[in-house]
């Protein structure tokens, strides 16, 4: 991998910004998974006219947060975010999904379990709470009890036999990365009222706030025997 703007710091930006976009609109966030050059979401937007402007400022927000760190400006994201959508009422396709989701760094040989500092696969085993996701109502069909549920959707994840992802070429958007350093100083370069706004209210990696959401969402997620999660 050839950023110089690290894995970590930009997960962590992401999680932010899913905090700030669902204090924002009105939507449910069931499944999510940030890997390292795309990341996925299992979302029910209150009105589906709503899904636009919540990636929007999803994708905006993190923009502006990496232009900052990076001391850049324009386009960040290469290309347009990609849904499919289907019927509340279709649980076979819900559960499917949400092991998809939750079996991307597996696919991707990032861990040997399901378990994975950022995704929400620990809220449904182990029955946690994140502070940005809740469970789908196909996840509580499962059972009677929620020991019930967790137990079944532990044994649906572990018959899954993913196919293997190929390995991407650019990460996080932009090939235009690359030679680019961490910079904090905001007057280095002149910047746009909104990007200026934002680094002033937030500070991104320093601001006690994106220490609050990830240490809640990872600590909810990462299993008990840490043994099986490596580092990032």
């Amino acid at each position: 991998m050839n950023l110089t703007l690290p894995d970590f710091e930009c997960r962590e930006v992401f999680l932010y910004a899913i905090k700030k976009a669902l204090d924002k609109y009105d939507f449910k966030l069931y499944a999510l998974c940030i890997m390292s050059n795309h990341v996925h979401y299992l979302i029910e937007p209150a009105l589906g006219k709503d899904l636009p402007k919540i990636m929007h400022f999803l994708n905006w927000y993190t923009a502006m947060c990496f232009n900052r760190m990076l001391n850049r400006t324009g386009h960040f994201w290469e290309q347009r975010y990609f849904c499919d959508g289907f019927p509340p009422t279709d649980t076979k396709r819900a559960l499917n999904t949400l092991r998809y989701i939750h079996g991307n760094p597996r696919a991707a040989q990032m861990r040997r379990s399901f378990f994975y500092d950022f995704s929400n696969y620990g809220t449904y085993d182990q029955l946690t709470f994140d502070g940005l996701t809740q469970w789908h109502p196909a996840f509580l069909g499962l059972g009677k009890t929620l020991d019930e549920c967790a137990k079944k959707y532990k044994g649906f994840c572990q018959r899954y036999k993913p196919k293997a992802k190929l390995a991407s070429k650019s990460n996080w958007g932009s090939r235009l990365l690359a030679g680019h350093k961490i910079s904090r100083n905001k007057d280095k370069h002149k910047c746009s009222p909104g990007q200026l706004t934002l680094w002033e209210q937030c500070q991104v990696l320093e601001c006690p706030q994106v220490a609050e959401v990830v240490k809640k969402f990872v600590q909810a997620n990462r299993a008990f025997d840490e043994s099986c999660i490596n580092e990032i």
